[in-house]
């Protein structure tokens, strides 16, 4: 009996689970003094947690005398199964909040983004070249995710019966959009059905506000308080990263070997092709537009390279904002509204190429047949998702969830973990790409609503 308390239900029967827990709790401690006390950033504290997460797998399979089959190896299944509280724990508070910040955030941007007759074009244009330019991100996505095969070949546990889904038409797929019940759409977790209800309630409240704005004020009021604390709690999962990257790595690497590290690179090899398409699609869309696209890389180059090295969106927002409006020729309120609706709605990186990229690895993971019906799902869920996440840090990681989600794959999240774990090293292209694609569809709109300055963008007088 004492036998099975330590191998069954405490999973320690091994002086070296002893060990590797301790080595964990060591590392955990190493995290903290640098996170909470040196003030360390946050990008930085995650690439730290990446190396030790690599680190400590190796370390673990090298114990182990690099084993052909992990699974065989009992020590290195307890590790793996304390090491899952925190790595797996990381991944359903994620999936936790879905719903809720799907709901309130669409209904966050409906009400602030209705208001003013004067803004109408403005917002309609902004959301269109919007979905547009991410249903083009998502097309890429896929493309590049099936040329170089990602998820093919894994070392991981796979679904073979997986078989090809009914194949329905065009009329009855956009039918099951709609949800008969907001409960239930919840509860399975269909995401489009949230963000159709979310549109229309959202619509409602605008609507109220119109008529009375006493009686509309505390539901505005109530969305308002209700986004921020949504957007503080994913702040506060997310905020756990630093620890969870070690669990999520060590654990790939402990259980699958140095196999997985070649998996992994195959994916960063293919996000960073990915990327560097778009932007070569971009610049062609500049040229469709009259616009010469050696301008815009001479003037947008040291925005886009604040963009790649600093990872962060937000905090290029005042760089890419000047660059439009002092070098491009952008008018200021479309370079103010359409910069700050890219920061947080509609990344093209974020929210379009990375999860149309994950979809095709999860799919080729379980052995799910990626049709031509599944493409055109995953183009129309991951352009609408990515309005769906408006304001909430983390993009990348909620747009991976909200779009595995909407695909109904929401339980095979976990096995995104060994990319989530290397997500500084594909960050910097994304970034670079979410804020190019900002300043792309700032032109575009200034230019559909005929403020754009054509002289000012050709003018490649030194200043």
């Amino acid at each position: 009996m004492q036998q099975e308390f330590f191998a069954k239900f405490l999973k320690i029967s091994d002086i070296r689970t002893i060990i590797f827990l301790a080595v964990l709790a060591g590392l955990f401690y190493v995290i903290h003094v640098l996170y909470r006390k040196k003030k360390m950033s946050f990008s930085k504290v995650v690439l730290i947690g990446t190396f030790l997460g690599l680190l400590l797998g190796l370390a673990i399979q090298m114990v182990a005398g690099f084993p052909k089959d992990p699974a065989e190896v009992v020590w290195i299944q307890e590790v793996s199964n304390w090491y899952q509280l925190f790595g797996s724990g990381f991944l359903h508070l994620i999936r936790m909040i879905v719903v809720p910040l799907v709901l309130v955030s669409i209904c966050h941007v409906i009400i602030h983004l209705q208001q003013g007759k004067m803004m109408g074009k403005l917002v309609k244009y902004t959301i269109i070249v919007t979905l547009l330019m991410v249903a083009l991100a998502s097309v890429v996505g896929i493309v590049v995710g099936l040329i170089f095969q990602v998820g093919v070949g894994a070392d991981t546990v796979t679904e073979a019966s997986a078989e090809a889904k009914e194949i329905s038409s065009v009329a009855t797929t956009l039918l099951n959009l709609v949800p008969d019940n907001i409960v239930s759409a919840m509860v399975d977790s269909n995401i489009l059905g949230v963000v159709i209800f979310a549109g229309i309630f959202g619509t409602a409240v605008w609507w109220i506000n119109q008529e009375d704005k006493e009686l509309a004020k505390p539901l505005y009021h109530g969305i308002d308080a209700f986004h921020k604390a949504m957007v503080n709690m994913a702040d506060l999962i997310l905020d756990y990263m630093p620890w969870a990257v070690i669990c999520m790595l060590s654990n790939t690497i402990a259980n699958r070997g140095l196999s997985s590290i070649l998996d992994v690179g195959k994916f960063i090899i293919a996000i960073y092709v990915a990327a560097a398409v778009q932007f070569i699609l971009h610049l062609i869309i500049l040229v469709l537009n009259g616009c010469n696209p050696v301008c815009y890389l001479k003037k947008a180059s040291s925005t886009m390279l604040l963009a790649f090295t600093s990872r962060s969106s937000v905090g290029c927002l005042s760089s890419t904002i000047g660059t439009l409006t002092d070098e491009m020729g952008v008018d200021k309120s479309t370079a103010t509204f359409v910069s700050s609706f890219g920061t947080t709605a509609g990344m093209q990186g974020c929210a379009g190429i990375f999860p149309s990229l994950l979809i095709v690895y999860v799919c080729h993971l379980t052995g799910t047949p990626f049709d031509f019906t599944m493409a055109v799902m995953t183009v129309i869920v991951v352009s609408i998702g990515s309005l769906g996440i408006a304001g909430i840090p983390g993009t990348a990681t909620m747009a991976a969830s909200v779009s595995l989600s909407g695909m109904g794959m929401g339980a095979k999240f976990p096995l995104i973990s060994p990319i989530l774990a290397i997500d500084p090293i594909i960050d910097m292209p994304r970034t670079m790409l979410n804020v190019c694609g900002s300043m792309i569809n700032a032109v575009i709109v200034d230019k559909k609503l005929g403020t754009f300055d054509s002289k000012k963008y050709h003018d490649m007088t030194e200043k």
